[in-house]
């Protein structure tokens, strides 16, 4: 779409649908958000977090990146846990990649990137993490949506490696942190089912930030 204009006429079509099931809809969406869900995805602009999820506007906070990386260094996204922790009360927090991702496979490239070095020094640290591993699928392709997977795997173990999530796990069971995949060929969530509880334990045994004494 080239029609800058076309846009707003989008918004009053979508605005005109809303009410006219629910002539109160904004009313209550401006009164407060209580989403159940954080999403943690990528930046591409082929996955609208709520359009795959199926939620409507207020039932997930989203925070999005390339490559969707939890750096430690980032106060971006670690504001975003925060908040959504320690306030919204989120239940779930998802990271979410995706295959065919433009940053894994820049980051799949040994050269010298500018710009783009540093913040995809994290993606190729999980490659150095798993090298073995991948260097051992002979398939390019394969190699390329595995490292897609280790990566969303990595993110989830940055996430629980924050204190607001496991203080807030210890008082209240919430949140899990889940890693989902979007195959973009199908549009299908795939969920790499993480032992979040298993993954929080392992982890504690040099990251246990639950004492806030």
């Amino acid at each position: 779409m080239d029609n800058y204009n076309q846009i707003f006429e989008n918004n009053r079509k979508w605005v005109a649908s809303k009410t006219a099931s629910d002539a109160d809809f904004f009313k209550k969406l401006a009164v407060d958000q209580d989403p159940q869900f954080l999403y943690i995805g990528c930046s591409d602009s082929r996955i609208p977090a709520n359009a795959v999820m199926g939620l409507e506007p207020g039932e997930v906070f989203v925070h999005r990146n390339v490559g969707n990386l939890v750096c430690a260094t980032d106060l971006n996204v670690a504001t975003v846990i925060n908040y959504c922790v320690r306030h919204l009360n989120v239940k779930h927090i998802v990271v979410c990649g995706h295959y065919n991702c433009g940053g894994v496979k820049a980051a799949m490239q040994p050269k010298d990137l500018g710009i783009l070095n540093p913040w995809l020094r994290e993606i190729r640290d999980v490659y150095r993490l798993h090298k073995e591993e991948l260097n051992a699928i002979a398939d390019e392709q394969q190699r390329y949506d595995r490292l897609v997977e280790l990566n969303v795997e990595e993110q989830c173990i940055n996430v629980i490696k924050i204190a607001s999530v496991q203080q807030k796990f210890e008082e209240t069971g919430y949140p899990v942190v889940h890693g989902w995949v979007f195959d973009v060929k199908t549009g299908l969530l795939k969920d790499l089912k993480l032992d979040f509880e298993k993954i929080l334990r392992d982890i504690q045994e040099i990251y246990n930030l639950r004492d806030t004494k």
